[in-house]
């Protein structure tokens, strides 16, 4: 088996795996600038703990449960834990031409991303021992069987020939809709809603952020082909381009008193990223910009919606990534083309409107297996030791009443 190994393909997985791994103090540093200097390193914290956290719980048992020989298509058995029988030689079901632990390395980056972006929900009031274990639960309860449902051999939505390159169902709606299950479990901060003030104390960590994120989703989506090939190639450009288009039509949605937002630019350029993933080995670079320029508009009129609701969902992971996840899925559905992808299949525009309806099936099954899971979750860790701090622990600033530590002196 050794000899089938491409070493161009293994090359640029390791790389892709690099880039993704990235993605995480990247995010970390996107939500940070955007809290009160108070709570920037429990900010930083709650992403860059995740790296540590779920590496562990994937080699343990989260990629067998991800990716291990089906059971009823719902989960992935037992072969696989502790990497048992993950070796350098490939596996045909999922990558022939790279190592199978190059694979499940860089899977692993996925797992590890997605609780990460949930934090922005709940960030400056989460307690962090109850972050830490429902990102445990979380990961092995709604991550790895989605990840199964969706891409496993013999996953129930794969089966249903529900699409979905590189996790705009399994990653980004996974962690919107919980998101916002969280969010509705824990209370608001102080004063939200109520006068209280809540600037971000430093936008250039959220540019910086969001530029090493554009970067690193060229190995989240690019990788996502499974080797250093034309399909790389196309969803590398579809990714820039989403990303391009998304930003643009942001910075005109924010313009204010002739003054562009940006914040806007860059949260913009973020949702394109989204709303490209599930789609971004399956359509053309043009079909690219037109689902980055209209994934703009759909996220930013979910957060004044979510702003008029009074929800204190602290950095719009909800509108940024479960609508915008959403919103590309159902695209996918409507944009997707053999002509770019023979594994994948035509989409609604070029004369399958099933595709369309597959994939608004399985969006419903996932946000609303998703939002179920974690709102349980959420409140049994309320009711057993709680998730969110003292008001007064609040008001002291997380970096202290949980870290002991100031970031700035």
């Amino acid at each position: 088996m050794q000899n089938e190994i491409n070493t161009g393909d293994t090359a640029w997985i390791l790389v892709s795996t690099a880039l993704v791994l990235l993605m995480t103090p990247a995010l970390a540093f996107f939500y940070g600038g955007m809290v009160r200097k108070k709570n920037i390193l429990s900010t930083l914290n709650l992403s860059f703990v995740m790296m540590a956290l779920i590496s562990v719980q994937w080699v343990l048992f989260g990629y067998s449960i991800a990716f291990g020989p089906s059971i009823g298509g719902l989960l992935g058995g037992p072969s696989y834990l502790g990497f048992n029988g993950v070796g350098t030689a490939p596996n045909a079901d999922y990558a022939a031409t790279i190592p199978h632990m190059a694979f499940a390395a860089y899977q692993m980056m996925f797992a590890v991303i997605t609780p990460a972006l949930i934090s922005g929900a709940f960030v400056e009031r989460v307690r962090f021992k109850a972050y830490v274990i429902f990102s445990l639960l979380w990961a092995t309860l709604v991550y790895d069987p989605v990840a199964h449902w969706v891409w496993g051999v013999g996953g129930i939505l794969r089966n249903m020939g529900a699409l979905d390159f590189a996790g705009g169902a399994v990653v980004h709606i996974t962690a919107g809709f919980s998101a916002l299950a969280f969010a509705l479990a824990i209370r608001k901060r102080r004063g939200y809603g109520n006068g209280g003030v809540f600037e971000p104390h430093n936008i250039p960590f959220t540019v910086l952020g969001a530029g090493l994120l554009w970067a690193g989703w060229f190995g989240f989506n690019g990788g996502s082909a499974l080797g250093a090939n034309g399909l790389a190639v196309t969803a590398l450009v579809n990714t820039n381009s989403a990303a391009a288009a998304a930003g643009l039509v942001w910075m005109l949605l924010s313009w204010r008193d002739n003054k562009p937002s940006v914040l806007g630019i860059v949260t913009g350029a973020v949702v394109g990223l989204v709303a490209i993933t599930p789609a971004a080995g399956f359509v053309t670079p043009l079909s690219a910009l037109i689902i980055g320029a209209l994934a703009s508009p759909v996220s930013y009129y979910a957060i004044k919606l979510r702003q008029k609701v009074g929800l204190d969902e602290s950095l719009d992971v909800m509108a940024c990534h479960g609508t915008g996840g959403t919103f590309g899925a159902l695209a996918t559905g409507i944009f997707a083309t053999k002509m770019v992808n023979e594994a994948g299949a035509d989409g609604l525009l070029y004369g399958n409107p099933a595709q369309f309806v597959t994939q608004l099936l399985s969006v419903v099954i996932v946000a609303v297996f998703s939002f179920v899971v974690t709102f349980a979750l959420a409140k049994l860790l309320n009711r057993t030791i709680g998730i969110a701090v003292s008001e007064r622990e609040e008001e002291v600033g997380l970096d202290i009443s949980e870290h002991g530590e100031r970031a700035y002196a």
